[in-house]
Parts: structure tokens; C-alpha cells; sequence
């Protein structure tokens, strides 16, 4: 009996053990069950979130700013421009004054200067007075001039005596009353005093025209002129010191003409013709871009290289420009034209080539929130308060991929990969910001506002 009891006590233990297991390893099943199922319509709620809100294709994120954020970064709005960025000629250069529009002032005549009348840098006109100086060689042109017209006078009156002569000793011999040997001297006197006359009036025509190069003839004192108009680039001169014949004493430009110079390379050379437009900008400049044209291409190879000089007009002229300026060209040579925009305007990001678009501006919720509170609170609110408003602006800027091409002279050539509006606003200019302040706010999780 005893034994039976023991098999029916075990047989109950082992039923109530394996009961409790049971309902322990069932109890632990469906908790583990239930926070799966939790963590799954988590995902499933955050995709939902992604899908219905910010990032229908992961490529196209946006960037908010506010209006402090977007005044404080600068950011340079702008659009496609059509460039010639394919069938070109890539050139090097610099910018050159033709010899008409240079001059250098020196004088004829050796003396002192007295005056100094302008400084470098000044805007001069052709035939103004630069300077005045005091020379000895120019009043013995003055005294010489003097002592042939006196001379001159002399032979004149000498000449006048010799006609009245001629013809009274013509006529005693027409009578045979005087010889003949006496009209001739006569005669002959007369012919070198017609002569001398003659060279008399030359000298004194030639001194006049010295002495006219040199200054005026009634002062002893000469002015040094300007011979073309334009600005003073150097001074070679103080008061007192001695101006030589040939030495500049002035050097003048006027940069109104200026021309660019290009070097074309042989194999590129045959493409280049007269009437072919140009574009180039400053090596160390703004980067700004300048127009001109082809007026000429040269006949021989600049010095040892294998390069032929392009002379080219420079259409939209600066006066900033001087000679000798280095020059990046590009020589169009075909007629094609692309969609192209500034090469700070598109971003690498994840592989990929980006721009940002500005969205529609929205009112921030912040500024919502704060009228809210004072309509709650009773407080009037001022709408026209131009302060308020521009703090609650929001700027949206969308993030696009895009296609590169040809890139020249800091333009690119863009394709976008989805379309765009009519005169959409491209971040032209601080295009790297705006990706940086997407990844910051994607490093630090959740959607950047």
C-alpha cells in the first residue's frame, strides 16, 4: 500500500512541476513576444514617419534655417546661366597696351627743370604742361634766330640798292656809254644777294621750328607738354636737376585701348580666326569674367616656344586694368551652349553631386506658439511688427542630385536628375554649408528644423 502512495506522490509531483515550468516558460515567451511586436510598429511607425514626411527619395533631403541662421551665412542665391563651355580653346595670357597708347617725355634740348607741374597717378590731356625748364641751348637758338633776321634785313636792303644799280648800269650800256664789264659785276652781285636771301630765309625757318619744338620764342623759358592723353606712371625728375636729350623724363599710359595677348599652341591654332569671341578672367583678381574679340592672330612662334600670340579687343574694358595683368582665355570656337552654374554651387556628398533649391519661406511654429500664448494669456499682438515677423521666417532649403560636365573658368555644367522649376533660386554660394548642417544635424539624429 505504502508503495502505491509513493508512486501516485510522484506521479502528482511531477505533474505539478511540469506545470509550473510551463507556466513559467509560457509567461517568458510572451513577454519576449510582446517587445518584439513593440519594437517592430516602432519601425514600422518611424518608416510611416519617413514615407509620409521628409524623405520620399533618400537622395532629396532638406535644411531649414531661420532668419538669423540664414542672414549669419551668407548664403548667394542665383540660377542657371547659359555658358559656351564645349567647343573651346583654353589660352593663357596677359593683358598688353599697343605703342600709339604709351609714351615716354623727354626734350630736344639740354637744360634745367624749374617746375614740376603734375605726380604719378595723374590724369593728363594731350598738349598739357607737365613741366617747365630753363635752357641756355634754347636762347642761343633764340639769339641765332635774331642775328639771321637782322642779317636777313641787311641783304634786303643790300638787294633793293642792287636792283636800281642793275638797271641803270643796263641801261648806259644799252648806250654804249658804260662797258659792259661793269654791268656784269653789277649783275653778278645782284644774283648772290637773291641767293644769300634765300638761304637766310631757310636758317631762320629751321631755327623757328626748333625753337618752336623747344617752347615759346618769347620766353626763355620752355614748356615740357604732354604728347598723348592718359595717366602719369612715372617721374624721372626733381626741380633743379638737369633734363639730357633722349632721357625720359615722363612716362605716360593710357589704358583706354587695352588689349589681350594669348598664347595658342600650335595644334589648336588652325580653329582660332578673326572675329572669334573670347572670354578670360584676371589670374589674381575677382575672379570676374571679361569679354573681347579676335582682331588678329600672329604670323611666328613667340620666342622658343611652340606658340603663336592671338591679339584679342577687350569688349567690357575696367579701367582697373593695366599691362602686364595675367589672364586665364577661353576661345570659343563653337557655337553650343549649356546649363552651367558657379563650381561653389554643387557639393560632393556620398559619393553623389548635389545643389540646394530654396523652398517656399514658412512662418516658424515657434512664432505661432508665442502668438498662441498671447491670445491666451489676453495680450494683444502687434501684426505689423516687422521684428517679430522676420524672426518667425523659415528658409527650406531642398537638397537635389545632379550630373556634372565641363567645367571652365569657375562655371560647371549642370544636369539635374529630377526636374526643376522655371526660375527656381540656387544656392550659388555656401552650398558646403548647408551640407555640413546636414550632417551635423543627421550625426545627431532626428530631422534638422
Amino acid at each position: 500500500m505504502s508503495k502505491k502512495f509513493k508512486i501516485i506522490g510522484g506521479i502528482a509531483f511531477a505533474a505539478l512541476l511540469g506545470t509550473i515550468i510551463w507556466a513559467l516558460f509560457f509567461r517568458h515567451e510572451h513577454t519576449e513576444g510582446d517587445g518584439h511586436d513593440h519594437d517592430h510598429a516602432g519601425e514600422k511607425a518611424e518608416a510611416a514617419h519617413e514615407e509620409g514626411g521628409h524623405e520620399e527619395n533618400p537622395a532629396v533631403k532638406e535644411v531649414h534655417l531661420n532668419e538669423a541662421q540664414y542672414k549669419a551665412t551668407g548664403l548667394v542665391l542665383g540660377g542657371f546661366e547659359k555658358k559656351n563651355l564645349s567647343e573651346v580653346i583654353n589660352a593663357n595670357g596677359y593683358t598688353k597696351l599697343p605703342p600709339q597708347n604709351q609714351a615716354q617725355v623727354s626734350v630736344q634740348l639740354p637744360g634745367t627743370i624749374q617746375s614740376i607741374k603734375v605726380i604719378e597717378g595723374q590724369a593728363v590731356k594731350a598738349g598739357q604742361v607737365l613741366a617747365t625748364m630753363q635752357s641756355m641751348a634754347f636762347n642761343n637758338l633764340r639769339l641765332d634766330r635774331e642775328k639771321l633776321n637782322q642779317e636777313l634785313a641787311a641783304s634786303q636792303t643790300n638787294l633793293e640798292y642792287l636792283k636800281l644799280e642793275f638797271a641803270r648800269q643796263k641801261e648806259l650800256t644799252d648806250e654804249n656809254v658804260n662797258a659792259k664789264k661793269v654791268f656784269q659785276k653789277v649783275s653778278s652781285d645782284l644774283q648772290m644777294e637773291e641767293a644769300k636771301i634765300k638761304t637766310l630765309k631757310n636758317q631762320i625757318g629751321i631755327l623757328s621750328q626748333n625753337i618752336q619744338i623747344g617752347g615759346n620764342s618769347s620766353s626763355p623759358t620752355i614748356n615740357i607738354i604732354a604728347p598723348i592723353s592718359g595717366h602719369i606712371t612715372e617721374v624721372h625728375v626733381t626741380i633743379g636737376s638737369a633734363a639730357e636729350v633722349g632721357k625720359p623724363l615722363f612716362s605716360i599710359v593710357d589704358n583706354s585701348k587695352m588689349h589681350v595677348d594669348l598664347l595658342v599652341y600650335e595644334k589648336d591654332l588652325f580653329k582660332v580666326k578673326p572675329g572669334q569671341t573670347v572670354r578670360f578672367i584676371l589670374t589674381n583678381q575677382d575672379g570676374s569674367e571679361l569679354r573681347g574679340k579676335v582682331f588678329s592672330v600672329g604670323k611666328s612662334f613667340e620666342n622658343e616656344t611652340k606658340s603663336v600670340a592671338v591679339h584679342a579687343d577687350i569688349l567690357n574694358e575696367r579701367q582697373l586694368l593695366i599691362p602686364g595683368m595675367y589672364v586665364n582665355a577661353l576661345v570659343d570656337v563653337g557655337s553650343s551652349t549649356v546649363d552651367a552654374l558657379p563650381v561653389d554651387a554643387v557639393i560632393k556628398a556620398e559619393g553623389r553631386e548635389f545643389i540646394f533649391v530654396l523652398g517656399e519661406e514658412a512662418a516658424a511654429g515657434g512664432a505661432k506658439e508665442v502668438a498662441a500664448h498671447d491670445e491666451e494669456e489676453g495680450h494683444s499682438h502687434d501684426d505689423g511688427d516687422p521684428h517679430e515677423e522676420a524672426e518667425g521666417k523659415e528658409y527650406h532649403f531642398q537638397r537635389i542630385e545632379v550630373k556634372s560636365g565641363a567645367s571652365q573658368l569657375g562655371y560647371v555644367q549642370v544636369t539635374p536628375l529630377q526636374p526643376l522649376a522655371a526660375g527656381q533660386n540656387i544656392v550659388v554660394k555656401g552650398a558646403y554649408y548647408l551640407q555640413s548642417h546636414l550632417t551635423k544635424s543627421e550625426g545627431g539624429g532626428g530631422h534638422e528644423h
